[in-house]
């Protein structure tokens, strides 16, 4: 119901900030709503109970974000808090209209470890589960779903729930010697903030059946295989001239993201609606999407710059 929401309003849309207000009103962009019996504020109040660690974010001049995991104490796993943290940092991102690019990686020199054990036993009841994990899928969507290419930094260890962060990203970069593991089965568990369903879209069906069922180690060599992984980064060297993971993952970026913010953002408008909408609804997107960049700044000082061709 929220695709056919989004599909009707885009059609209607031929602004970049109606994207944005578009995100914010159907659900804030998530899967679920009050009609699915969800009450954010209920699940915030009982998230916000269990502190620790923060979800920080940066915003540089160049139209990249860097979005930081940080609670090293406990291997940046996600407390409570830090999961409000993260849906506040989404909608700091979706009003950003400068914005082209967001790096997501983790403190300390590890991604993420999944959930803080101590909010997961204080909600382990189904239903309060069940609450989390709708939180939880509606801030990863809203994250994959921002008009913004994004990438999640891999060094060290992501497991679990660090693991399903990674996939909320459009791609992933790794560092040598880090893993990648979906570690649910060896609780109980199976992925519950969106990660499997995600993970079928990247790597296949079987793929996935195995990193899940078999809990494997994902390294950047078998990453890579699968196409889990779109590039490995360098251990930093002690030294001057070495460049920190942070900034080989701002270049591998830069890629993607040099030229205008605009034009960055409608790029990621017609892959997104590409990947969820039927193709007529797609083609009809793309469509205004187009035209919100034709004739625009860049297209024309584009048509200026160039020889016409022969």
């Amino acid at each position: 119901m929220v695709l056919c929401a989004v599909r009707r309003h885009l059609l209607r849309s031929r602004s970049c900030g109606s994207w944005v207000r578009l995100l914010q009103r159907q659900s804030s962009g998530g899967v679920y709503s009050s009609i699915h019996g969800f009450n954010p504020e209920e699940i915030r109040e009982k998230l916000q109970a269990f502190p620790g660690g923060s979800i920080d974010l940066h915003k540089q001049e160049s139209g990249i974000a860097v979005m930081t995991i940080n609670n090293p104490s406990r291997m940046n796993a996600f407390s409570g808090s830090m999961m409000v943290d993260l849906e506040e940092r989404v909608t700091q991102l979706e009003n950003w209209t400068d914005g082209k690019g967001i790096i997501v990686l983790g403190a300390a020199g590890t991604f993420c470890s999944g959930s803080d054990l101590n909010a997961v036993r204080a909600i382990s009841n189904p239903q309060d589960g069940m609450k989390m994990c709708m939180f939880m899928q509606n801030a990863l969507t809203r994250l994959l779903r921002l008009p913004l290419i994004s990438v999640a930094v891999v060094e060290g260890r992501a497991l679990g729930g660090g693991a399903e962060l990674t996939t909320a990203c459009d791609f992933r970069l790794m560092v040598t010697g880090s893993v990648i593991q979906y570690v649910h089965k060896h609780m109980g568990l199976v992925p519950g903030w969106g990660g499997a369903a995600r993970l079928v879209r990247i790597v296949g069906n079987q793929n996935a059946l195995k990193l899940l069922g078999g809990a494997l180690k994902v390294d950047p060599e078998l990453g890579s295989q699968i196409g889990l992984v779109d590039g490995v980064l360098e251990v930093p060297q002690v030294g001057e001239g070495t460049e920190t993971v942070l900034q080989q993952a701002e270049n591998w970026l830069s890629r993607y993201t040099k030229g205008p913010a605009a034009v960055i953002q409608a790029v990621k408008k017609v892959v997104l609606s590409g990947r969820e909408l039927p193709l007529s609804d797609a083609l009809r997107t793309e469509k205004d999407v187009f035209g919100t960049v034709w004739g625009g700044p860049a297209n024309l000082q584009a048509l200026e710059g160039k020889p016409k061709h022969k």
